[in-house]
């Protein structure tokens, strides 16, 4: 069976990012896929900066993405880059933990100046990690995902066909497997 590991590089679970993970998350679902969520934050922090290798949790989590076919990599983009949570978690993975994996990273970030980040910033480490098969990266602004009155998130319908497109692509992979 397929397995999708979401790494959740946003810093709380009430963000956009959030929004866009739970659209990722139904979808595999849907297709009865095997699904485990990362929420890097929520990792102990002193692991986490202290590259703590040898901690329980971040063990646990590594032989997640180990067991996964299909990696999606979320992040908020602050400052033209991923965030500093997540890094500190990629610093933690083994040096190929993406090799045979298909990756598909997601960005959501305050304007379209920053769509490269996730170019020039992110895919290089996940190449250093062993990353060949990158899907096309999911890039959506922030103002595409509303916050509703009941503490919910709307997404615009131009960015879930942009997300759709890639996770129909992955869905072929899950099918393979």
């Amino acid at each position: 069976m397929t397995k999708v590991v979401i790494i959740n590089g946003s810093n709380t679970r009430d963000s956009r990012v959030t929004a866009i993970h739970e659209k990722v998350e139904h979808f595999f679902k849907a297709q009865r896929v095997a699904i485990h969520a990362n929420y890097v934050h929520e990792l102990p922090t002193a692991d986490l900066i202290k590259a703590n290798f040898a901690s329980e949790a971040i063990k646990a989590e590594n032989k997640q993405v180990e067991e996964a076919d299909i990696v999606v990599i979320l992040t908020p983009i602050y400052k033209a880059s991923y965030t500093g949570i997540l890094k500190t978690y990629l610093d933690l993975l083994p040096q190929k933990a993406l090799e045979g994996k298909t990756i598909l990273p997601i960005a959501v970030g305050g304007s379209i100046g920053h769509l490269l980040a996730l170019e020039y910033a992110l895919k290089p480490v996940l190449a250093v990690l062993g990353a060949t098969d990158i899907a096309h990266s999911v890039y959506i602004v922030d103002r595409q995902i509303i916050r509703l009155e009941d503490g919910g998130f709307g997404i615009e319908e131009d960015a879930i066909k942009r997300l759709e497109v890639e996770l129909h692509k992955l869905q072929q992979i899950a099918t393979v497997n």
